[in-house]
């Protein structure tokens, strides 16, 4: 089938007004021109591929920590109708044994692939490897140093599911992990009081990732730089980044796209359980979060994860003055890429999933194809 008259995202980050074609499930061809006469006139309509959330950990009352498959299902269903098609669950800073019961549950979804769900591409462990200064909403009770016999034996439980880990470069054995980590997978400086020294050490062993740039790490300082600027200065390394617009001011946000450029930066949810649900009292990692006007925060007042989806993260983050091509790429291309999923999503090109959504120029009025097939919104 081909889907024609439409300002079709491209593999080389810029939109085109042309026609694509959907065959058994995946792309094939992307044209300019002429196409079949039974073509899908999408009548202008903007086409992106489907989103991939590389840090999320839940939403619709279920957390990925919680090792529950009919929760994580739920996750994943919600996920795909609301545009993310792919996606990587986050765990939290939790003992070996309960990391281990979710990582299988995630491990199942990846294989069954049930149809109308997003697929579930990777793990991102997110903990326990942190620093206690800057644990966030990270549960402390649950932190350690950096152990790659502990990492390893999570990792080969899941058949080598995990997708990115983290870690806190200025802890000891820090070096070590990360040279062995990432022989196995991404490796993301996270929660982190990092000088720039040992951030910039743990880079060239191989990390090249940051998780939640800004959040839980030192701020930049002109005497101090810390983790950002080694970072920005390492071209291999992309960043995450929370655009709900809670998390990170409006200028924050241009900023970072301003350092890192388009091709660098992951747009991420971070959502918890709270995401689409109403405001009330929720759980993460053995502690209570509050939901109140979109803000989800511990009894402590400390801003935990979002209560908002990744589409909605994309659309803010065009809002607030990110071009929107650098957007759109931040939330599709760049995390496949992250999780070494690019040979399969996060782009309209030939071979790939035909996982895409048709809306609006101004990202409203959404439908979400999941392998060429559109999903049921309601």
């Amino acid at each position: 089938m081909f889907y024609t008259n439409a300002r079709i995202f491209c593999a080389d980050y810029h939109f085109h007004f042309g026609a694509f074609e959907v065959k058994d499930g995946v792309f094939g061809e992307v044209l300019p021109g002429a196409v079949p006469e039974d073509a899908v006139d999408l009548q202008g309509a903007t086409v992106i591929p489907g989103l991939v959330d590389v840090h999320n950990h839940g939403n619709s009352g279920c957390d990925f920590s919680d090792g529950d498959y009919a929760g994580l299902k739920t996750m994943a269903a919600y996920l795909a109708r609301s545009g993310v098609t792919s996606f990587a669950p986050a765990s939290m800073t939790l003992p070996y044994e309960t990391l281990s019961k979710a990582f299988a549950a995630a491990a199942r979804l990846h294989t069954e692939q049930p149809a109308g769900h997003a697929r579930l591409l990777g793990i991102h462990m997110e903990g326990p490897y942190f620093s206690e200064k800057k644990k966030g909403a990270q549960n402390g009770a649950y932190l350690k140093n950096p152990d790659f016999e502990g990492f390893l034996a999570l990792y080969e439980g899941c058949g080598g599911l995990v997708r990115i880990v983290d870690v806190a470069p200025e802890l000891p054995g820090a070096a070590e992990f990360v040279a062995k980590a990432s022989k196995k997978c991404t490796v993301s400086i996270a929660h982190t009081d990092s000088d720039y020294d040992h951030a910039k050490a743990a880079i060239q062993m191989g990390a090249t990732h940051l998780t939640h740039l800004y959040n839980a790490m030192p701020p930049i300082h002109h005497r101090n730089p810390g983790v950002i600027p080694a970072a920005a200065e390492a071209p291999q390394v992309r960043t995450e980044l929370i655009c709900d617009g809670l998390h990170v001011h409006p200028a924050a946000v241009r900023l970072a796209f301003s350092i890192f450029g388009g091709e660098r930066m992951v747009l991420i949810s971070d959502a918890l359980r709270c995401c689409g649900m109403p405001d009330g009292e929720y759980e993460l990692g053995g502690q209570q979060v509050t939901l109140s006007g979109g803000v989800a925060r511990l009894a402590d007042g400390t801003i935990a994860g979002s209560a908002t989806n990744l589409f909605e993260c994309m659309r803010r983050a065009i809002f607030f003055g990110v071009p929107e091509e650098s957007a759109v790429r931040a939330a599709t291309a760049n995390p496949a890429c992250a999780i070494a999923a690019a040979d399969r999503v996060g782009a309209i090109a030939p071979g790939k999933q035909a996982d895409f959504i048709v809306c609006r120029a101004d990202y409203t009025g959404k439908r979400v194809f999941l392998g060429g097939e559109e999903l049921s919104l309601d």
